[in-house]
């Protein structure tokens, strides 16, 4: 019974419904409203077809319309999966076919991508619009209007096998869905201490006021960071923040930080954190400062955190920087914690109970050899990957009657047990018969004063296969130069890791959650050296 979203969801509506479940702006959603909208939405999706197992396509920005849609998914048994809103009609039309979804909730702002790829599809898919002015396009359903125009969907017994479904786009070929038991995907909150195994626990604790956690949501729901974190406050009776703009607002997110008391949020590397870090320093250096008082956390996963960004956001509250090393296809490999300036080290971690460092066969790393391993953790895993029965096993193999997740993030073992990240192996330059890790490198030219941000990548070189590139930024009122940052790496890592070729940018290519856009990073590289 406690280990499925919906059921929990409804327990909680119905022990504090009158407690705020989300904010978006200027608008609110207590528990109760959040219940009673996703149920009457839960019965115009049955009336559509929608039912167990049957998939439910979410292509929404962040907004309370999402995890709605997301909640009337589960009330019915569904499969909800997250659409990334960047994709266009090609793209779409792959998810549609793979998944093979009921229904498409997508924002009327993507309907010229989303209404042709249904089209071209050929399957029954339903468009249910949110946000449209006016009637929907023809063929499509209104939002607001379904769930209007629907009573609410009884209550039912559920599984902790129920599903959800999380697109991760990887590094290469088309998007994966990994799919998740709920049981697997949820935490429930703690009473006293102690984990919740009844239904009257879990409402007692819940009740509880120090239950009423708050955390703004930066990463898009597109991505596993930001669903997953959105889903595990709720699960807890927290309160979840979005921000309203489409893009990172740094003041935007420290105001929302004080307005609403936020008690945690989430950083995707320095590409979220410097700019925050650089808002903070601005409001301090003109006498309003902003107030993080009620701050507790403050997480990072999916991008490098350097340790200067670090230390300079210690420099604004009393909180606990946890780094953590997650993929949508598992969590908690390893985490570095912290909550004072001498406890930081960029890119050092401590394993999870549940994780090893595996070498080519199988075994452990011994720490301090120097040999590199694949991250590999137990646990809490995913089914695998839909219709990828090949690239599952690969990615979950049975190790000694173990079954465990290797997404493909390198390190190498300290003496001391803690490891040090080298990135994935797709990210790997192989310039004159070494192999060089983009992300090794990345955190070292990070940690130069003079840099804002930056990306490494590997460009053809006939003479050494591939050239360690490095695409930078400087920070403003800075200056670098290529010969300086090459010698500032050469200081701290083997001459061949040293950058061959130093390319300036006003911005580094990166995806809306952070993450390195590679692929345009090179492309930016390479116009510049034909520019040259």
């Amino acid at each position: 019974m406690l280990d499925n979203f919906a059921t929990l969801w409804e327990l909680i509506a119905d022990t504090v419904g009158q407690r705020v479940a989300i904010v978006h702006g200027e608008r609110e959603r207590t528990w109760a409203d959040f219940d009673a909208r996703a149920a009457r939405l839960a019965s115009a999706l049955a009336g559509l077809g929608v039912g167990p197992g049957t998939t439910v396509a979410v292509n929404l920005r962040n907004c309370i319309e999402n995890v709605e849609a997301v909640f009337a998914a589960f009330k019915l048994r569904a499969v909800p999966f997250n659409v990334n809103f960047r994709y266009r009609e090609r793209e779409l039309g792959y998810l549609l076919q793979d998944a093979k979804p009921r229904v498409i909730i997508y924002d009327h702002a993507f309907r010229d991508r989303v209404l042709p790829a249904i089209e071209r599809s050929g399957l029954p898919v339903h468009g249910v619009e949110v946000n449209g002015e006016g009637p929907p396009a023809g063929g499509t359903l209104s939002f607001e209007a379904l769930i209007a125009g629907h009573g609410p969907a009884p209550r039912v017994p559920r599984s902790g096998d129920d599903e959800l479904i999380i697109y991760t786009g990887g590094t290469t070929g088309f998007p994966k869905g990994v799919v998740w038991a709920q049981a697997s995907a949820l935490r429930r909150p703690a009473l006293r201490g102690a984990p919740v195994s009844t239904a009257e626990e879990f409402n007692q604790a819940v009740a509880l006021p120090d239950a009423r956690a708050v955390r703004l949501v930066i990463a898009p729901l597109m991505h596993a960071a930001g669903i997953l974190s959105t889903a595990g406050t709720l699960t807890a009776a927290g309160t979840v923040v979005f921000c309203t703009s489409p893009r990172l607002d740094p003041y935007e997110v420290l105001t929302l930080v004080e307005r609403h008391r936020v008690t945690a949020f989430s950083v995707i590397g320095d590409a979220i954190a410097r700019p925050l870090l650089d808002a903070l320093e601005e409001a301090a250096a003109n006498g309003r400062p902003y107030n993080l008082a009620s701050v507790e956390t403050v997480m990072n996963t999916g991008g490098i955190w350097s340790a200067p960004v670090k230390k300079g956001m210690l420099r604004h509250g009393r909180f606990t920087i946890v780094d953590s090393l997650s993929a949508t296809e598992a969590g908690g490999f390893a985490t570095a914690e912290a909550s004072e300036p001498g406890e930081i080290e960029t890119a050092r971690f401590q394993l999870g109970p549940n994780t090893r460092v595996l070498n080519d066969e199988g075994k452990n790393v011994v720490p301090g050899s120097g040999e590199i391993g694949m991250l590999a953790i137990s646990g809490r895993l995913p089914k695998g990957y839909l219709n990828d029965p090949e690239k599952s096993a690969a990615t979950w193999p049975v190790i000694d009657g173990v079954r465990y997740a290797m997404p493909g993030d390198l390190a190498t073992v300290e003496p001391d047990g803690t490891i040090t990240l080298l990135g994935r192996g797709s990210e790997v330059i192989n310039t004159g018969g070494e192999k060089v890790f983009a992300e090794e490198v990345e955190t070292v030219i990070l940690s130069h004063p003079a840099v804002r941000d930056a990306i490494v990548v590997g460009l053809a070189d006939e003479r050494w296969g591939s050239r360690v590139t490095a695409v930078v930024c400087v920070q403003a009122g800075r200056t670098l130069t290529g010969p300086e940052l090459i010698d500032h790496v050469g200081r701290q890592l083997a001459d061949y890791k040293r950058p061959r070729q130093v390319v300036f940018a006003d911005e580094i290519p990166r995806s809306p959650t952070g993450k390195a856009d590679r692929p345009a990073a090179r492309r930016l590289a390479q116009e510049a050296t034909a520019a040259s």
